[in-house]
Formats: structure tokens, sequence, C-alpha cells
């Protein structure tokens, strides 16, 4: 793990919990481009980048707009979403064929360290969660499908507020549910504009790069990057196993 940007000479506060980010940390949002390949040969992986992309446009826009008048649940977005992107790229999208690509983003494939990294966690006396813009139904289903069921203590999701991340607001749900100040919380996303902003929050933040990108240019770097949910497991002030 790179250590990227150590807040002045001082130690770190000493972590007392995870959250994770879910779609893009836990769940590779990218597998759903083999089920879109199937169903569009030579445009899955066109579909799924542009699919990923216009979601997380949407979630901003409703976020933004008119205070929030506008907002849906993460999966009609999705799914508003994937109509988008099928008529941008000019493919038939049948009912048939939505209903199984938004099947397939329920049952997202997991990334295969997760078990691993939670059951360590656990085994430290962490406290562990997710902190997704998930709606309460996606994260059961996603979190039951990929086994992690026991393994977290929190499922946070921001639907109860009506605000997305990047909004503070969201953010806010983690020492609230925790009941811990964000910096004795350490957050974990692969999603670079996730990590920008649970920093400006104020939380200890992992930038999971599992793809070898280059971070946000806006003047402000994660506290430390990594490239497997592993390397949450050597952040400083986590503390040894038990």
């Amino acid at each position: 793990m790179e250590s990227v940007n150590k807040p002045d000479s001082h130690l770190p506060a000493a972590i007392r919990a995870v959250l994770f980010d879910a779609y893009g940390t836990l769940f590779d949002v990218y597998s759903v481009g083999l089920a879109a390949e199937q169903l569009f040969p030579g445009h899955g992986q066109a579909l799924g980048i542009l699919w990923r992309d216009k979601q997380i446009e949407y979630t901003r826009l409703v976020t933004t707009s008119n205070g929030g008048a506008h907002y849906q649940p993460l999966w009609d977005l999705t799914r508003a979403a994937l109509r988008y992107a099928c008529k941008r790229l000019a493919l038939a999208l049948t009912a048939a064929r939505e209903e199984s690509l938004m099947n397939q983003y329920r049952h997202l494939s997991a990334f295969p360290e997760n078990r691993e990294v939670l059951q360590a966690l656990k085994a430290r006396g962490i406290v562990t969660g997710i902190l997704s813009n998930g709606d309460p139904a996606m994260l059961a289903v996603a979190v039951k499908s990929a086994g992690l069921e026991g393994l977290l203590d929190h499922v946070i999701s921001v639907d109860g507020i009506r605000k997305y991340k990047t909004d503070p607001a969201a953010y806010a749900l983690g020492p609230q549910a925790t009941g811990l100040p964000a910096r004795q919380i350490a957050f974990v996303s692969c999603n670079s504009w996730d990590a920008l902003a649970a920093t400006w929050y104020g939380y200890q933040t992992l930038w999971v790069n599992r793809y070898q990108l280059p971070f946000e240019e806006l003047g402000t770097q994660p506290d430390y990057s990594g490239s497997t949910l592993r390397d949450v497991l050597s952040l400083p002030g986590l503390g040894a196993p038990a």
C-alpha cells in the first residue's frame, strides 16, 4: 500500500470502524459487461462503462437540482441509465433484455478478497459497514448474494436522506450510525471521486486503485492508496490482529 498524504506530522487517529463503498468497491459494477456482451456482441464493454457513467451522473443531477425534489432510488436511476446507454449506442433494448441486465446488476460479482478482509477486520474488533448510494433492497440482495451477511455491522443507505454522495449529508451518515467521529473511521472506495469527497468530509480515506488510474486533479489526495481491499489491513491506526 502506498501512503499518499499524511495529515501534518502527527500520527493518524486510531481507526475504530471501516466503512466501504459498495458499487465498484465491494461489488464489480463492470461485471455486467459480460452479460451485456452476450446480448449485444461487440458492445458489452462500452455499454457497461456508459451505463455506469450515466448512473453516477443521474445521482448527482437529482441531488443538486431543485433541492432534491427529483430524487429517485438508485434502482430506478440504474434502469434509466441503462435505457439511455442503449439509446446512445443504438442498441435494441427489449423488455426481456432490460430485465436480464437489471437482474445481473442486482447480483453483481463480488471481489474475491471481500470476505477475507471483513473477517480480518472483525477479528481485530473493528466495526465494519457499507456506506452506499444503493437503496436498502439493492444492498440487501447484493450482501446476501456475496455471502457477507454477519460480517457487516452496518449497511447504510443514503435513501433515507434522499441525497447521494458526494453530498456531505451522505457522508455524515457514517458517524451517525457508528457514533464515532469521522477521523476514527476509515472510508474505503475504488471510486476516486468518492474517496476525494470522503477526504474533504473528514474521514481517513483509502482509495483502492484497482485499474491503475490517475487520481482527481482538484488539489486533494486521499490519505492512502492501494490496489486491493487487502490494503485496508495495513492502514496506520488500525491496530494489530487480536
